[in-house]
Parts: structure tokens; sequence; C-alpha cells
């Protein structure tokens, strides 16, 4: 007999009186639908992250000073952002250094916890095309904002990479001093679509 089978022998006569135990009920909440553009813009906002609605990508960008801007393939040239110089992928990380900021779609975003999910689909890029610049500026529509964290798992496809986004990247230090900037962008710049176009 292995120490294995004894020790598992030992709790099963240990147990033999005991009643079996109660099942479980695990009632887990399922995807409700659509989530709330103001619940979202609420939430992001309580991360540090700026939410612009209805507004072009050139008037964000311009306003932050940026004259140069990586945008990854499959972004949707009508939101381009005009006056801009874009600079198409592959980049290396030398360029993205250099340039610094990046205009990406996103996969799906979450209104209860503010997230914004990228999966390196067209229009969002590889995952060092968002990580590695010191600026991000997200494009979501009105039909990807849904309510909560199942919702948005349900419309992910798992064997994507994924990156889960809820405002600029941020850490803090044993003494709570909150960093930006080390794991990804220091800032995040997210404009909503309402009208839920493309």
């Amino acid at each position: 007999m292995s120490a294995r089978e004894e020790m598992l022998g030992r709790i099963r006569t240990a147990l033999a009186d005991r009643p079996d135990p109660t099942p479980v009920v695990r009632a887990y909440r399922g995807a409700t639908g659509a989530g709330d553009i103001d619940v979202f813009a609420e939430r992001v906002d309580d991360y540090k992250a700026t939410v612009h609605r209805d507004v072009t990508t050139a008037e964000i960008l311009t306003g932050r000073g940026i004259t140069r801007v990586i945008v990854p393939d499959g972004f949707p040239s009508e939101l381009l952002p005009v006056g801009i110089e874009v600079v198409r992928e592959p980049v290396d990380v030398a360029t993205l250094d250099a340039v610094s900021a990046v205009l990406t779609t996103c996969r799906v975003a979450v209104a209860e916890t503010g997230t914004i999910v990228l999966d390196a689909g067209p229009g969002i890029g590889p995952r060092m095309l968002t990580l590695v610049p010191d600026y991000h500026l997200v494009v979501v529509r009105r039909d990807q904002i849904v309510a909560g964290v199942p919702d948005a798992v349900a419309s992910l496809e798992a064997t994507r990479p994924q990156t889960w986004i809820s405002g600029p990247s941020a850490t803090s230090d044993i003494e709570l001093n909150r960093v930006e900037g080390v794991h990804g962008p220091r800032t995040l710049d997210v404009v909503v679509l309402t009208d839920g176009g493309s």
C-alpha cells in the first residue's frame, strides 16, 4: 500500500460515522446583457482615466499635444486622426518608445467595473503595442459595453491572448505610494462612441 492510499484510508475511516456533506449550491451570476454607458464612464473615471464621448480621436490627441500615434492593422479608417502622423504596425520596441502613443479599439468593455478588454485582434494589435507606449487612446463603441464580467467572458474567445485594463497602469510600494506607468501606459484616454457606430 502506498503512503497516499494509507492516508486516504485513514481519512475515510475517521469520517465513516459522519453524514454525507450537503452539496454546495453554486448560483453564479450569468450574463445579463448590455451595460449602462453612464456607469461605464463613471467607473473608468474612478480609475483616473479620461472618458470622452463622441469626439474625434484627432481632437483628443491634439489636446494632449500628440503629433504621432501608432495604429494597429484593422483599425477603422473612419476613426483615424486627421492631421496626426499615423505610424502603422508592425513596429519595433525602439519605435514604440520614440512615438510613445498608441490608438486602438477594444474587444469589449465592462460597465460595472470600468474594465476594457483587449485580445490582440484587428484594430487592437499585439500586446506589446498597448503596454510599451506611455499613452493609450482606446475607442469603445456603445454596442461593446456589457453589464458585467460574466457578459465579457461570454463574448471572448478563450484561446486569444487577453489584456484586461482598468485605468492607467499603476502599482503601490509597501508604503502605499502610487506609481503610474510601471507596467503599461501612464495615461489612458477612452473615446466612447454613443451611437454604437464603428
